[in-house]
């Protein structure tokens, strides 16, 4: 009992807010099916809908659910993941429909991360493209595939902030803001969602992972988060809490442990504040062997730990079987109560009710529609104006790009010819031997316009071990095992009948993605010498960087003419990026994570708190100020940055009036003028600063983007309001107010390039 007097002690420490539990409809019919349903449930059957297993089509996990057909006839299974296409999907439909006294039918759930089969930039590039109504459309193409494949439960989207790029999941998420972050975690459930669940091509939305994932000490995956309460509701807690707003019928527990309590066993954040405080009224699903894993967090043995996931609030247990096998034990025992478990098994009937299951269940297994709407020549459009601007153009010396459709053009590095790669991490649905390579890309792109010559140039890595590891899942990237000297002599070789040479590096997918943290950001060893080499030919050198990640490029920055940030673009990567080198599309991302100078700048971001001995923007060391000794405190790459082949000027900011009350707003306007020779895109970025706070406030906050398209020369005035929702934080009360005073307003083109006005509330 030790170790469950003091799991209860140290909940007890956490403050308990008076807070409203905001009202939600819950539909009657709903209801009264389920109370009915379950009046006819044994203890046994109600616990078997709180199991969730893997078929172990796909490797998300370390562990596999055995004996899965034997549990469904025994109606020990509440939902399976991993398992596609209709005809599986309804095989195993048909033994849990046929085979169980009350024929419940199963919910089939898959990490349908950022898209299906038609794969779009990995989320921390679609999030580069500051394109909400995009980024929208991007999860409501993934519905309406992986719905056609048998499936109707997706494991997305990750809301998680980090500002750690060491952490391997940052490619998972939209990187450092909350208000961005909020954004895209609203539209990416409506995109999952639409606007009715029992239509056969939505799909129930899981936001992930509650809570603070992103904020693991070290950048280390799993590990422990230690924060303040006011920082969790200020900066952390927001982008989850638009995505239930949203409707979001499901949430998943986080692996990590938040000021000692492990989220899956945390009754503060899973009941007293998703559930009270929020009114979330979905499902709460666990983390593959979330429960089984409160062991190794030290909090008591299966059994023990069961239960206190359940009494927490937690309704489905994936692959730990913990809940399957010991809950009745412990309902006998006193350590659960009936009411527990059948709240549990509530929400589960609930979300499968939503889903239409009870009215079909095989809505979801039609064989017509996996032929025709999978890969479709509409979606890869998509995909590819999805990839086109998630780019970001971080260097352009002299307008090396876009480079002439004409000559020789040399495509070197070993990112030039993988198609397993290009996808990016947690693309578990892609075909990863029919989607084309980056050459492959290019050629389709450019015919005969462009000869393109090839070569490795170096390995990813140059350790073969770290390698292996590098390229796990299929993403296997060939080693040539001769001297490096050779490779590069050959590759040099390739590289002397060019006119123009393409350095294609960096990371792997498998070096981002989960349990694939980096203490080094930067790019391999191997491949930057590769890349001095090709600098020391004197040909023009563009460097297109392949990365899950911000990385360090200050060397990259200082030697390197032009670079173009590639992320991981998805099925149509090749082709984008040869649009976008070639011209036929202007780069219009913008970075939504900050690109440290070094690695010792983690956990970098623009919205700091000040300190009492600040230094000042951009200034240089300065003893008994906050800095470095060893580098200034500036990042290389700001949030919101990124160029264009056109210029774009900002000017005449003007607010329609110098201070507004409660209750009213006020207008700022900037006028946005394209200088440059190109029509482009500009996401024309609004920041906040509360110049004087009750508690500290940060140096400035996002507030409001649009993205807007002008021609060569064309100018616009753009508009914003503010309000005085606007300038609300939680204080350490944790009261959402607006504190009467001032305020400085910023327009600009990144989270540093601003212009300046003065605004007061009163």
């Amino acid at each position: 009992m030790k170790q469950w007097t003091s799991l209860l002690v140290a909940v007890a420490l956490v403050p308990t807010l008076a807070f409203t539990q905001p009202a939600h409809k819950q539909d009657p019919k709903m209801d009264k099916f389920v109370s009915e349903l379950m009046k006819k449930m044994t203890v046994d059957e109600k616990i078997g809908q709180l199991n969730l297993v893997t078929a172990g089509e796909v490797t998300t996990g370390a562990t596999a659910s055995t004996g899965v057909e034997a549990k469904i006839a025994a109606g020990q299974i509440g939902g399976i993941f991993s398992m596609t296409t209709p005809k599986k999907i309804r095989a195993a439909q048909e033994l849990a429909v046929n085979k169980t006294r009350l024929k419940i039918p199963m919910i089939f759930g898959l990490d349908v991360i950022h898209g299906y089969k038609t794969t779009f930039p990995i989320p921390l590039g679609l999030s580069a493209t500051w394109d909400i109504p995009l980024i929208e459309k991007t999860a409501r193409i993934a519905a309406q595939e992986a719905t056609a494949d048998g499936i109707n439960w997706t494991f997305s989207p990750m809301v998680d902030i980090s500002r750690d790029a060491r952490w391997g999941r940052i490619s998972e998420g939209s990187g450092e803001d909350p208000y961005l972050g909020s954004q895209i975690a609203s539209a990416m459930v409506k995109g999952y969602q639409g606007n009715d669940l029992k239509a056969i091509n939505t799909m129930m939305a899981c936001v992930k992972h509650w809570a603070l994932y992103g904020a693991a000490e070290s950048g280390k995956d799993y590990n422990t988060t230690d924060m303040s309460l006011h920082r969790m509701y200020n900066e952390y807690f927001p982008p989850y809490k638009a995505a239930v707003e949203a409707g979001a019928g499901t949430v998943m527990t986080s692996f990590n442990d938040i000021n000692g309590i492990p989220a899956t066993a945390n009754k503060w954040l899973v009941t007293d504040v998703l559930r009270k405080e929020w009114g979330f009224n979905g499902m709460v699903v666990t983390d593959y062997t979330g429960i089984a894993e409160l062991m190794d967090h030290g909090l008591g043995d299966l059994q023990q730990v069961s239960a206190l996931s359940l009494k927490a609030g937690v309704d489905m247990d994936m692959i730990s079987e913990g809940f399957l096998n010991t809950l009745k034990k412990s309902l006998k025992e006193g350590k659960v109560s009936q009411a527990d478990i059948d709240r549990a098994c509530r929400l589960v009937l609930e979300a499968k009710y939503k889903l239409g299951l009870f009215e079909d269940p095989y809505r979801y297994c039609n064989e017509d529609r996996a032929k025709t709407e999978l890969l479709t020549p509409a979606n890869l459009k998509v995909a590819r104006d999805a990839a086109t601007k998630s780019f970001v153009l971080l260097k352009n010396d002299k307008q090396l790009l876009p480079l002439q459709k004409k000559g020789t053009v040399a495509v070197i590095g070993p990112l030039a010819n993988t198609r397993a790669n290009m996808v990016g991490t947690w693309s578990v649905s892609s075909d990863l031997v029919n989607t084309p390579s980056l050459v492959e890309g290019m050629q389709s792109v450019l015919g005969n316009q462009v000869k393109i010559v090839t070569h490795l140039g170096s390995n990813l890595l140059e350790d073969p071990v770290y390698q292996e590891h590098a390229t796990m899942f299929g993403r296997t990237i060939p080693r040539d095992n001769r001297p490096e000297s050779d490779i590069i002599a050959e590759a040099l070789q390739t590289v002397a009948q060019a006119d123009v040479i393409v350095a294609a590096l960096g990371e792997s997918s498998e070096m981002s993605g989960e349990s694939s943290s980096r203490t080094e950001i930067g790019i391999p060893a191997i491949q930057q010498r590769l890349l001095a080499a090709l600098l020391k030919t004197g040909k023009p050198v563009v460097l297109v960087l392949f990365a899950g990640r911000p990385m360090t490029l200050t060397w990259e920055d200082e030697h390197v003419p032009a670079i173009l940030n590639a992320w991981f673009g998805g099925s149509e990567t090749g082709a984008a990026v040869a649009e976008v080198l070639f011209g036929d599309v202007n780069p219009s991302g913008k970075l939504t994570a900050t690109f440290p100078r070094n690695v010792g700048q983690l956990p970098i971001y623009y919205g700091h708190k000040s300190t009492g001995r600040p230094l000042a923007e951009g200034g240089s060391f300065q003893k008994f100020r906050s800095n470095y000794i060893d580098v200034i405190n500036s990042p290389l790459y700001p949030f919101g940055y990124g160029l264009s082949y056109t210029t774009f000027d900002y000017s005449d900011l003007k607010l329609d009036k110098s201070s507004f009350k409660a209750g009213q707003s006020i207008q700022a306007s900037v006028t946005l003028h394209n200088t440059g020779k190109y029509d482009g895109e500009e996401v024309v970025q609004l920041y906040i600063k509360d110049m004087v706070g009750s508690i500290t406030r940060p140096v400035k906050e996002l507030k409001g983007f649009q993205k807007v398209f002008l021609k060569a020369g064309e100018s616009k005035v753009v508009t914003f309001t503010v309000s005085e929702e606007d300038l609300k934080f939680y204080n350490n009360d944790l009261k959402f107010v607006a504190e009467p005073g001032d305020f400085t307003l910023f327009i600009g083109k990144n989270s540093q390039d601003l212009l300046a006005a003065k605004f007061e509330l009163k």
